[in-house]
């Protein structure tokens, strides 16, 4: 697995805000959308494609189109909607699955409780988005959900990481053989004893919805 923290000032910057427990939910919203959209540029960059050849008005020139089939990005419900704009601003042609899960917070282990995404992802590649990866037990169910149907690579792009979500995605998928990537804007120090990153930025599902 791979793990890129994006080293950037406007990366930096608009978290910082983000952990500001002074920025309202819509201020949180719009600075969570403009982060993504950074953070996509970077995890985009083995995305598929083509080459093409186009005509100018002077001439021809040659470039690139994204492959067939388009990459899927799947938020995982409710805080991944949160990130679902920035990304599909950057990748306008990529279709969009949806995958519900949550964390029992007894257990700290993930459960699905919804999934709208296509039966087969053979030959797909696939973003999911989730702001937090913090025990990595929820990304972790969601990216094996997705291998289950197919898709050969995987990407995930999270606001934050802490050390102990990385090694047990490390530690799951450790034999499959599969690429994965997790692109996120900061590594924070440790999760307390809630399974909470520290120093974070709270429930992202709260601060981008309010509690409901």
């Amino acid at each position: 697995m791979e793990t890129l923290v994006v080293d950037h000032p406007l990366v930096a910057h608009k978290l910082t805000a983000l952990r500001d427990v002074r920025t309202d939910s819509p201020t949180f919203r719009r600075l969570a959308d403009e982060l993504v959209t950074l953070l996509a540029y970077e995890a985009t960059r083995d995305v598929r494609v083509n080459d093409v050849t186009v005509q100018t008005p002077v001439a021809e020139a040659h470039g690139v189109r994204l492959a067939r089939p388009y990459p899927l990005v799947v938020p995982i419900l409710r805080a991944g909607l949160g990130m679902l704009e920035g990304m599909t601003r950057l990748l306008p042609t990529a279709e969009v699955g949806f995958l519900g899960m949550i964390r029992n917070e007894s257990t700290l282990q993930a459960e699905t409780y919804a999934t709208r995404l296509p039966d087969d992802l053979s030959g797909r590649q696939c973003y999911v988005v989730d702001p937090m990866l913090a025990t990595g037990g929820t990304l972790a169910a969601a990216i094996q959900f997705l291998f289950d149907r197919g898709a050969v690579d995987v990407t995930a792009l999270c606001l934050l990481a802490a050390p102990e979500g990385l090694a047990h995605m490390d530690k799951v998928f450790a034999n499959s053989g599969k690429p994965i990537r997790v692109v996120t804007a900061a590594l924070d120090e440790r999760l307390n004893e809630n399974g909470y990153i520290v120093p974070g930025l709270g429930d992202a599902g709260d601060r981008l919805y309010g509690v409901v």
